[in-house]
């Protein structure tokens, strides 16, 4: 079968640059997406520009293809290592189309059994599943980093029947029907032409073997839920929306495949002082009407405690100050953001009999008018 050169197939020059290459296709795989593409022929767009991007977006492989061409690539590796080694969830989540979509469209190409994942030569283990948590943290958590216990359910293997599913002392027997290939082939003679059709054996769905006796604990499955618990590391910066991969942390694959992996989104809590904008932080802090006339030195709470914040005369209310290096450290690099405080003047309520008189004095040395005198 013809194929297309990958760099024509994602519409880029020989020399483009990893971003580009990934630009590239993810225009294509918003445009040919099976969800949003109806078109008789966007399923078999999809894999050819989903093909092209796994191998041109990895250094190893690109080198291959651009010495060898299609031939270095089949002859190398198998299609399962290659898709399972690339980052699509990632794109795909960007794109709106949530973690796992990825694997779903793919399966839903190649092959739908509960044991297929697709390679150059056929059908192989198709990996487990991806898992998906939702972790909420502090701003505190999400400023400094910390490692966080989480209590995750996952398929496991029985620990009472080792994963065969038959009732310990029993063992599961070989499948008359498909001779424990799971398959089953139909031949069909056109002339001189013979075709050749694969099922799954309907006897033992795919398995191989007939179970007698089922596990009492897992009913057969050879898998039973369980919870565990993982520890995940928080790093400094963080913000609500970001996802942490645990490769391998997912489901267990069905058929001998490799585990999926646990995607960990994170959603920062609201904070009941700090407003978050990028890295800096933002919050207020109300002044009497003398310290902005006159000017003080206050204190006002920061991320790590309190600090002394120098008021000038005449401060206007809404008056924005900066505390360098006292907002969120940086995510991808080094620093810190700043935290901005916003100074209220408040006016005052409750005043004595004086105070009301020292007021009004003010106000005349000022030329100022106020009410009639109420006071």
């Amino acid at each position: 079968m013809y194929k297309r050169d990958y760099y024509e197939v994602l519409g880029v020059p020989r020399n483009a640059s990893k971003e580009e290459i990934k630009r590239a296709y993810r225009k294509l795989a918003l445009k040919y997406h099976p969800d949003r593409n109806k078109s008789p022929d966007a399923e078999e767009k999809f894999k050819e520009i989903s093909e092209a991007y796994a191998v041109l977006s990895d250094d190893e492989r690109r080198r291959e293809y651009d010495r060898f061409g299609h031939a270095g690539i089949s002859g190398k590796y198998t299609w399962d290592d290659i898709f399972g080694s690339t980052d699509f969830d990632e794109i795909f989540r960007d794109l709106g189309f949530g973690v796992g979509g990825f694997d779903r469209i793919f399966d839903m190409f190649f092959g739908g059994g509960p044991r297929q994942r697709y390679k150059p030569g056929g059908y192989g283990p198709r990996r487990g599943a991806d898992l998906q948590y939702d972790l909420k943290i502090t701003l505190e958590d999400a400023a400094f980093g910390r490692e966080v216990e989480m209590s995750i359910p996952r398929t496991e293997v029985c620990d009472l029947c080792n994963g065969s599913g038959a009732k310990p002392g029993t063992t599961p027997r070989k499948c008359p029907k498909c001779d424990g290939t799971g398959e089953i082939r139909y031949t069909k003679t056109f002339g001189f032409t013979h075709f050749t059709e694969i099922r799954t054996c309907d006897l033992c769905h795919g398995k191989g073997m007939i179970i007698d006796h089922p596990c009492p604990r897992c009913h057969g499955t050879g898998k039973v839920k369980k919870e565990r618990k993982i520890m995940v590391k928080i790093p400094p910066g963080i913000d609500s929306g970001y996802s942490l991969r645990l490769r391998g942390e997912g489901e267990l694959s069905a058929g001998g495949g490799s585990p999926g992996d646990l995607y960990v989104i994170v959603h920062v809590k609201p904070h009941r002082i700090f407003k978050r904008d990028g890295d800096d932080i933002i919050c207020e802090k109300r002044i009497s009407f003398p310290q902005a006339a006159l000017g003080a030195e206050i204190e006002v709470p920061t991320l790590n405690g309190k600090a002394k914040l120098t008021i000038p005369p005449g401060t206007q209310t809404g008056t924005l100050f900066r505390l360098r290096g006292r907002g969120i450290p940086h995510l991808h690099g080094f620093g810190r953001g700043d935290e901005l405080v916003k100074v209220i003047v408040e006016t005052p309520t409750h005043l004595t009999r004086r105070q009301k008189e020292l007021l009004a004095e003010l106000a005349k040395e000022m030329g100022e008018s106020i009410s009639p005198k109420r006071y």
